[in-house]
């Protein structure tokens, strides 16, 4: 392993990086759906998807300093459940589930970048999302220090645009907006907690880094807390800023771009135009960070025989996986509808962060943490994945289905896998300097 002087990830590099992932979907995917179930009172449940992330977050930090690995979470469910199909299985379904996530967030970086360039076809939002995939494509083959640094640049950026427009907007606030007389039953905030915990799923790319990480027994859990308190403090001021300034009715009607609407009653069209700009380089900035967790997840899985052999195979400084990665997520871009799949997928992630705490208690002693912080983790989870459920099969009745479907279909394709590649499933873990 290189000395601590060339790892690309010191402290502030990995934070960087886990705003990066998280600060996209969240803020600009996510706030307009969230809203319509929770309404008003959405920032409560952003605060109640914060607390999940950082429980979360606490276990997964303490599994990566127990067992480093470019895999990440794929690494810490074979520890967990050790080498077998029921472990290969999720891996799969975390691997399919990332995927979908970035396909999500570059679609919607396509509709904004077609939209502000006055075209609402959808070829040219494909073309846009397609386009900004094969860039930080690119990007990653540079390898992680140009990933960092290019993160680094990013996420300053586009946190100073969205500082700028919280702090403009909220002089502007209508209180009467934010009334409880206007805000829905408390079930609906509990029942969108799904969807918010997904808007900082990507704090688990930081754990990607630990074997590139300075000093990780003392940068990964303190990196991992504070990258998700600034998003979650971020995302709780942008949410009054919305809400204060935009009657419900609007927000759903554009909640594909709540933000920028929520920027027109005070900047007019330059504000909409603004917080455009900043849209586009939060999803980007999303995509070039979590395409290199799924990256090293995929390279993970190669070595671990869940993929096939073509994801170990170098190109420049990251891995063949990274093209095999690209060329599947330009696939769902293309012929896949993502509305259904993003409700899916983000109680498909929560079904993974589940399966790996439980995991996690089987390691407990090896890891050093807290049971009772690890099944808080855990009920935290099993309760929002309960509302969800409840509260979305009312208005998408196949989701049980669907959910289901990728669970046997990861099962399926784990099983094909096994007999075709005649491999079996090894932990792998690194050294790292402490």
């Amino acid at each position: 392993m290189a000395n601590n002087d060339t790892k690309a990830f010191g402290l502030w590099s990995a934070i960087f990086l886990g705003i990066g992932t998280m600060v996209g979907a969240g803020i600009f995917v996510l706030l307009g759906e969230a809203g319509a179930i929770a309404g008003n009172l959405v920032w409560i449940s952003f605060i109640f998807g914060g607390i999940i992330a950082l429980l979360s977050g606490y276990s997964l930090a303490k599994l990566a300093i127990a067992y480093p690995s470019r895999g990440g979470i794929v690494e810490y469910l074979v520890q967990g459940y050790d080498e077998g199909i029921f472990s290969g299985s999720l891996s799969v379904l975390a691997y399919l589930s990332a995927t979908i996530s970035i396909a999500m967030v570059a679609k919607t970086f396509g509709t904004y970048a077609a939209a502000m360039g006055g075209y609402n076809s959808h070829i040219w939002v494909d073309l846009y999302s397609i386009g900004i995939l094969l860039l930080f494509m690119v990007v990653n083959l540079a390898g992680s220090f140009w990933i960092a640094k290019s993160e680094n640049l990013i996420v300053v950026v586009k946190l100073s645009i969205i500082v700028i427009f919280v702090v403009a907007i909220f002089p502007h606030i209508k209180p009467t907006l934010l009334s409880l007389q206007d805000a829905p039953p408390i079930i609906n905030v509990f029942s969108s907690i799904a969807l918010t915990f997904f808007a900082f799923e990507g704090f688990r790319v930081i754990t990607n880094t630990v074997e590139e990480m300075k000093n990780p027994s003392e940068t990964m859990l303190k990196s991992m807390i504070l990258a998700i308190l600034i998003v979650m403090v971020l995302y709780v001021a942008v949410t009054f800023a919305v809400f204060g300034n935009l009657p419900l009715s609007e927000v759903i009607k554009a909640q594909d771009y709540a933000l920028a609407e929520a920027a027109k009653p005070a900047f007019g069209e330059t504000g909409f135009i603004l917080i455009s700009i900043a849209a586009l380089i939060s999803t980007a900035s999303s995509i070039n960070a979590s395409l290199y967790a799924v990256t090293n997840i995929a390279y993970q899985m190669a070595k671990n025989g869940e993929l096939p052999e073509i994801y170990e195979r170098n190109i420049g400084h990251s891995t063949e996986g990274l093209v095999v990665s690209t060329v599947l997520l330009i696939i769902f871009v293309l012929f896949f509808n993502l509305t259904q799949i993003a409700a899916a997928g983000s109680i498909s992630i929560l079904f993974i962060h589940a399966f790996v705490h439980i995991g996690h208690l089987f390691k407990i002693k090896q890891t050093g943490a807290s049971r009772v912080m690890v099944w808080l983790a855990i009920v935290s989870i099993v309760l929002a994945i309960g509302l969800a459920l409840n509260y979305t099969s009312k208005h998408i009745p196949s989701i049980g289905y669907i959910v289901a479907g990728g669970f046997i279909f990861a099962f399926i394709l784990e099983v094909l896998l096994r007999l075709t590649t005649h491999r079996v499933v090894q932990k792998q873990t690194v050294s790292v300097a402490p």
